[in-house]
This record gives C-alpha cells, sequence and structure tokens, in this order.
C-alpha cells in the first residue's frame, strides 16, 4: 500500500499534513534540509527547473528557493527563516512566497517521529488568517504535495 498524505484543518488558522516514510528520521531529516537532496523531490513539476536552492540551517539562518519555467522563462520564488531546529526532530521556519497566493506569512513546524525504522512526517502550517488557510485548502497544494513526497520516496531509496 503506497504512503498517502493525510491533511486535516486544524483550528482556524492551521492545516496539519501527516505523511509517513518507509526510512529512518535521520535520512528524512537529510532529505528536508540538505539543498542538493531537496531539489530532487520539492517542487518537481513539469516544464520547471530547480536552479536556486540554499539553506542556511541554523537559528536564525534563511533558506531561499527558486524554480525556472522552461517554457515561459517565469519564475517562482520563496523563502524564509528557521526559528527552531532540533535534528533530527523538529523544524520551524517561516514561509513566504513571492507572488504569493495566499495573503501573508506562514509559519510551518516539521516533525518527525520513528518507529521500527519508519518515519512520519507531521507538517503544521499556521497561516496568518482563516481565509488565506482555507484558500490552501481549496487550492492545488495538497496534490503539489503529496506529488514532491512520492519523489521523496525514491530519494530516501538511494541515501
Amino acid at each position: 500500500m503506497p504512503n498517502t498524505l493525510q491533511i486535516t484543518p486544524q483550528g482556524d488558522r492551521e492545516i496539519v499534513f501527516i505523511r509517513p516514510f518507509d526510512a529512518p528520521r535521520t535520512k528524512v531529516w537529510r532529505a528536508l534540509t540538505e539543498p542538493a537532496l531537496i531539489k530532487q523531490w520539492l517542487g518537481n513539476m513539469p516544464d520547471w527547473t530547480f536552479p536556486l536552492c540554499e539553506v542556511d540551517l541554523r537559528v536564525g539562518g534563511k533558506y531561499r528557493y527558486e524554480w525556472r519555467n522552461t517554457v515561459s522563462g517565469t519564475t517562482m520564488g520563496m523563502g524564509g527563516k528557521f526559528l527552531e531546529i532540533n535534528a533530527p526532530e523538529r523544524l520551524v521556519a517561516t514561509e513566504l512566497f513571492d507572488e504569493a497566493w495566499y495573503p501573508g506569512e506562514a509559519i510551518d513546524t516539521q516533525v518527525l517521529t520513528e518507529q521500527n525504522g519508519k518515519t512520519t512526517l507531521t507538517l503544521t502550517v499556521l497561516y496568518a488568517s482563516r481565509e488565506a488557510r482555507d484558500g490552501v485548502l481549496e487550492g492545488p497544494a495538497s496534490s503539489g504535495l503529496e506529488s514532491g513526497y512520492t519523489l521523496l520516496d525514491s530519494v530516501l531509496k538511494t541515501l
């Protein structure tokens, strides 16, 4: 049975995404934090490249991702700042898209729990407003996220 993403609204402004992976959490942590690995699974879309993936993994450090469309030449970028790092268990960071498709900055809390060599990622995203959260729930984020996590499954097998 394939691993599947569970999506649950929580409170007025949060979405909780839960996804199991068949790998130890140290490997999942690496895939979430090392640029060479992130580029293999995050935002992998047809006709897009991922030319910029920078991660300064320290509290107060920043990350920056930019994708480029090979057909139109347009770019899509996002970034944020790390607020809390407890490797390989917990990572908290802000999230802000250059061309925001939801208003305001979000705060992403990723928690990795391991049991019997398998890891569950619980990603809780706190949005600036209920409207922003609801807009994300109605949009394509969940299918895009699951697409990336399916690629992440493949990346984890190579580590």
